[in-house]
C-alpha cells in the first residue's frame, strides 16, 4: 500500500468527518404491503404513500413492480433502497435472458435471491430497510413469500409487512380460503387496506392492487376506497377511556 493510499485509509478510520456510507436511519418509507393466493394466481396491493419521518410527504409512490415473467414485488420501508433492489433484479433478470435458453427465472429462484441479498446486507451491517413480498406463478404453481430486513424468511397462503401485520392478518386468517375468485380477493385486500388506513398513519387513500397468473401481470391504475368517518369511536375517541388525558 503507498503512503497516500495508507493516509486515505487511516483517514476513513479516524477522522469523524468521513463520510458514512450506509443508510443509518430510513428516510422516505412506504407502508404495509398485503398479498394473498387466490383461485387463478396471486393478487397484491399497496398504497402510494411516502412519508418523510412522520410526514405524508409524497402521494404517488409505486411500491408493487413486475420483476421478469413470472414474478411481481412488493416493499415496505426506504424507498430508495428499494429501488436499489430493483436495479439488481434488472441486471438479474437481464442476465437471465442474455441466456437465450428458453427458461425464466421464477418466483422461488427471485424470492431465494432478495433472501440471500438481505441477509448479507444484514451481515455487513449495512441492510437494506425494507420488507419484501415477492409472489408469482409459473407452469401452475404459485408462489408468494417475504422477507424483511435482516433475512427473516417464510411462504405461506397470505402474506403482510408493516402495520398489516397486526391489522390485516387476523381479516385475512378468518376470511381467506383456497377458492377465492378474483372479485372476491380484491374485496377481501380492500377490506384490509380500509382498516389500515383508518388505523395506519402512514396510510393514504390511493391504491394499486396487483394480480399476476399465466397469463402474465397486471397493475391496476390508482384509485381510492370508499371510506365512512363518522364513527362514534372516531368523533370522540377518549369517551370510554376513565384517566385519560
Amino acid at each position: 500500500m503507498s503512503p497516500v493510499d495508507s493516509n486515505q485509509a487511516n483517514h476513513g478510520l479516524l477522522c469523524p468527518e468521513a463520510p458514512i456510507q450506509r443508510t443509518q436511519y430510513p428516510y422516505v418509507t412506504g407502508t404495509s404491503v398485503v398479498a394473498i393466493k387466490y383461485k387463478d394466481g396471486i393478487l397484491m396491493v399497496s398504497d402510494l404513500g411516502g412519508s418523510y419521518g412522520s410526514t405524508l410527504r409524497y402521494k404517488s409512490v409505486e411500491r408493487i413492480k413486475a420483476i421478469g415473467k413470472h414474478s411481481l414485488l412488493g416493499a415496505s420501508g426506504e424507498i430508495s433502497d428499494f429501488q436499489e433492489l430493483l436495479r439488481n433484479l434488472d441486471e438479474l433478470i437481464l442476465y437471465d435472458n442474455m441466456w437465450d435458453d428458453g427458461n425464466a427465472l421464477g418466483p422461488k429462484e427471485i424470492h431465494s435471491y432478495l433472501t440471500r441479498v438481505m441477509y448479507n446486507r444484514r451481515n455487513k451491517f449495512n441492510p437494506l430497510w425494507n420488507s419484501l413480498v415477492l409472489g408469482g406463478v409459473k407452469n401452475g404453481q404459485k408462489y408468494l413469500g417475504t422477507v424483511n430486513m435482516i433475512g427473516v424468511t417464510f411462504e405461506d397462503d397470505h402474506v403482510t409487512t408493516g402495520f398489516g401485520n397486526h391489522l390485516a392478518r387476523p381479516i385475512l386468517r378468518d376470511e381467506w380460503h383456497e377458492n377465492l375468485t378474483f372479485v372476491e380477493g380484491v374485496k377481501l385486500l380492500e377490506k384490509c387496506m380500509r382498516v389500515l388506513l383508518y388505523r395506519d398513519r402512514s396510510a393514504v387513500n390511493k391504491l394499486q392492487i396487483a394480480k399476476i397468473t399465466e397469463e402474465g401481470v397486471t397493475i391496476s391504475q390508482p384509485y381510492s376506497l370508499k371510506t365512512f368517518w363518522n364513527y362514534s369511536a372516531f368523533e370522540n375517541p377518549t369517551s370510554g377511556a376513565e384517566g385519560s388525558w
